[in-house]
């Protein structure tokens, strides 16, 4: 496909505003931020030769629902509904004017959202890493359409919410520190409104049991080849569970990286972790 000319833009796609950018050319790369997180947490892959170089991928970078820039603004006014339309990056305008009524983020419907922006793109089949809540909504998209899904790696991912993640779930977002307040407010141009909806979805996770749960006989549907990463000392999602979900993946590999938490492979391990990813993918 022919990559698209500007940084960036929102489509309504599946009845939700969505942002995305499409760098480079060559295998389709969806690259899915963790929840709270945004597309700009993949910048430092853009500036990457590990999956820059050689042409070799195309980057599908989104702002999943609710995140970023795919937020509904405000609520809408019948007089203001010729001017709702979607806002290219850098505009002064994210997101678009459409209802705003808060339901909890759920992974199924974000995998359905990123259905529909492969098949806006004319995109068959893709690979993806998928960061945390973004690897999560791989394991939606891997067993629901198994063929479109080549390969993939996720990073701090779980077939289930254990009991231990719950009860930090539900007192996250009151317990949330100034400073990593500041954090989302820079993430999401939405401001406290936007916020405030994913810090209630956080909580809402603590109660959800229906949204994840792979049991092993559906995890063996997956037919992509499969890299799981995970940290031994991750307070969420307990290794045993990526055990688990390695033992009932086909065609699966585990990296446990020793003395990490959630998100092991961030900070200093990144560069390391852009280039193994990059190798498993190409095969």
């Amino acid at each position: 496909m022919t990559p698209t000319g500007t940084p960036g833009r929102i489509e309504v796609l599946n009845g939700v505003p969505l942002y995305f950018e499409v760098h480079g050319s060559g295998e389709p790369l969806l690259l899915l931020h963790g929840f709270s997180g945004c597309s700009q947490d993949w910048s430092t892959a853009l500036s990457s030769e590990a999956l820059t170089s050689g042409k070799e991928f195309q980057l599908i970078i989104p702002d999943m629902r609710g995140h970023g820039r795919s937020f509904a603004l405000r609520e809408e006014r019948p007089a203001e509904r010729k001017s709702a339309q979607p806002q290219p990056a850098g505009s002064g305008q994210a997101g678009l004017a459409v209802s705003l009524e808060f339901s909890p983020w759920r992974h199924d419907q974000a995998a359905a959202d990123m259905f529909a922006l492969a098949d806006h793109l004319g995109i068959k089949t893709f690979s993806g890493i998928g960061v945390s809540g973004g690897g999560n909504v791989l394991l939606h998209m891997a067993t629901k359409q198994p063929e479109r899904v080549k390969a993939m790696v996720l990073v701090s991912s779980t077939s289930y919410f254990p009991a231990q993640a719950r009860p930090l779930m539900r007192a996250y977002p009151d317990n949330l520190p100034a400073a990593e307040r500041e954090n989302l407010r820079r993430r999401h141009p939405g401001g406290d409104a936007q916020i405030e909806a994913i810090l209630a979805s956080t909580k809402a996770f603590a109660d959800s049991y229906d949204d994840l749960n792979f049991t092993p006989p559906y995890l063996g549907r997956i037919t992509a080849r499969t890299l799981i990463v995970q940290g031994d000392r991750d307070p969420l999602y307990p290794v045993e569970i990526s055990v688990e979900m390695a033992r009932a993946i086909p065609r699966s590999r585990l990296w446990v990286v020793p003395g990490a938490g959630h998100g092991p492979v961030l900070g200093e391990r990144w560069p390391e972790f852009l280039k193994t990813a990059a190798a498993f993918l190409r095969g």
